[in-house]
């Protein structure tokens, strides 16, 4: 747990001097310790310094205009790109009928994804964020404007459909490093860690609704419409973060060029194990999943229980989510990269359940117990990189971090609908289970994963210790600038850890 404030003002007072005017009986026991007095700190601060986050401090960062309009622009975001594959695949599926082509059009955007996403870290740490993030959700805007024109003109072919998915697949990744770095800019710093839970419950609120309408319109408006309305919605994220002031982070010193700067992030990214472990392990992860939910997925629900039951199963998962945001900004856990990491295995249940036809409600189940694993792993990896990485560095460490996630979506796509044909849907199903189990255990085999803590942003205010040392003061200097870093243990403390509970 947090050390209090008291804690923090009780080590930088000196012990009162005794009385001058009358002396104590030699024999008679000593004064008790005089206690400092409490500083005087609101409901928020108090839970942020000590680890506990309740639910006032949940809404306290929206009362900032400027992180409640990036909450309300992430939200409508997530709102239409949890629309957007659902009716693509299914305008996929109806226009040939094939896995094959509906992995090759969702891989397509994940190539372009790949290609483009370093030089999107490289603008955000360059340009304003927002301003980023505006012109990549008007652009999204039209592209889901022109799928939706070819689909409801019968204009559709499957080069237009793979252009325009290429064609999303480069806005996203423009403006993913932006999205992510601008959390810590607007959010209050006592409260990152609940600030963190607000930001992804309303992007889980997003896909909530997005996946449910997605499979709604497609069943029964068509999957024209449905990228009609994600068309609409994208533009609402644009006027959202159009409100969004955040200042530029300081920079070390003057821009260098594209290259160096890009080098400067790549021996951030690599200078910490514990970054790229689990970049790795959701290589893995992400390959398995993306192959699994996004292209067998649909074709098993397209052949078995439907198209409307299937938004319903992916907004399951997000209800899920939903809820472990309430369970995670909540945690005492200072370990929470470790129990993140741990939980992730739990992305084996939907797949156990879709490979052995398991009735509807367990496959419900599944993915909302899925969602709250999401939910915990995605908090404590967030919150790990806003406290141990320079501001000024972290769009781009996040790019890599994006880049190595994402760089087997495409042939996790791609792969999963020969796979399927050759070995069967079962088969493959069941194989991405030991794949992604497999890539968890080596993760946590890391002993970096397993013994960082993060502070919630509550030590900040409070004085907390400083990480690179048990039991050192933290000046305003050191818990103010990029030279934060992560907890590095001493040799005391170099004593096998019990698992978390």
């Amino acid at each position: 747990m947090g050390r209090s404030q008291t804690d923090g003002h009780a080590r930088c007072r000196s012990a009162p001097d005794p009385p001058v005017t009358a002396p104590e009986p030699p024999l008679s026991p000593p004064d008790p310790p005089v206690k400092p007095p409490e500083a005087p700190v609101n409901p928020p601060e108090a839970a942020a310094g000590t680890g506990a986050v309740d639910t006032r401090s949940l809404l306290a960062p929206l009362r900032s205009r400027p992180f409640r309009n990036l909450v309300v622009g992430r939200t409508t975001t997530q709102l239409a790109n949890a629309m957007a594959p659902v009716v693509l695949a299914f305008a996929v599926l109806d226009l040939t009928g094939s896995a094959v082509m509906l992995g090759l059009v969702v891989g397509a955007r994940s190539i372009a994804n790949v290609l483009l996403i370093l030089f999107g870290g490289l603008l955000a740490d360059r340009l304003p964020r927002a301003v980023i993030l505006q012109g990549a959700s008007v652009g999204a805007a039209l592209s889901q404007a022109a799928v939706a024109a070819g689909v409801l003109l019968d204009l559709t072919s499957m080069g237009l459909l793979v252009f325009l998915s290429v064609m999303n697949g480069a806005l996203a990744a423009v403006s993913l490093p932006a999205t992510a770095a601008l959390v810590p800019q607007v959010a209050p710093k006592d409260l990152l860690r609940g600030a963190n839970a607000v930001t992804r419950m309303g992007v889980n609120l997003g896909v909530i609704a997005g996946a449910s309408l997605g499979g709604l319109l497609a069943s029964t408006a068509g999957p024209g419409w449905g990228m009609a309305v994600s068309a609409l919605v994208f533009l609402g994220a644009g006027a959202a973060y159009h409100g969004v002031r955040a200042p530029r982070p300081p920079a070390d010193g003057p821009r260098s060029r594209p290259l160096r700067e890009l080098r400067e992030g790549w021996t951030e990214f690599t200078s910490r194990t514990w970054v790229w472990v689990v970049v790795c392990q959701f290589f893995v992860v992400n390959a398995v999943a993306s192959g699994s939910i996004h292209v067998l997925g649909p074709t098993i629900a397209d052949s078995t229980f439907g198209r409307t039951a299937w938004g319903f199963v992916l907004a399951a998962q997000m209800v899920g989510a939903f809820v472990g945001g309430f369970v995670v900004a909540r945690s005492r856990s200072r370990h929470m990269l470790r129990i993140g990491v741990a939980v992730v295995a739990l992305d084996a249940l939907p797949l156990i359940a879709l490979a052995e036809a398991a009735p509807l409600a367990l496959l419900f189940a599944a993915m909302f117990v899925n969602g709250m694993a999401i939910e915990q792993f995605g908090v404590a990896w967030d919150l790990s990189l806003q406290e141990n990485v320079p501001a000024d560095k972290l769009a781009r460490v996040y790019s890599y971090d994006i880049l190595g996630s994402v760089l087997a979506l495409p042939i996790g796509e791609m792969a999963a609908g020969p796979l399927a044909e050759e070995y069967g849907t079962r088969t493959t199903l069941l194989g991405g289970v030991l794949l992604s189990t497999a890539a968890t255990a080596g993760a946590l085999c890391s002993r970096q994963v397993r013994s960082l803590t993060v502070r919630g942003g509550g030590d900040r205010a409070a004085g907390g210790t400083d990480p690179q040392g048990p039991g050192q003061q933290v000046t305003e200097q050191q818990v103010s600038g990029p030279q934060v870093r992560e907890q590095r243990p001493s040799p005391e403390d170099e004593v096998p850890e019990r698992a978390p509970q």
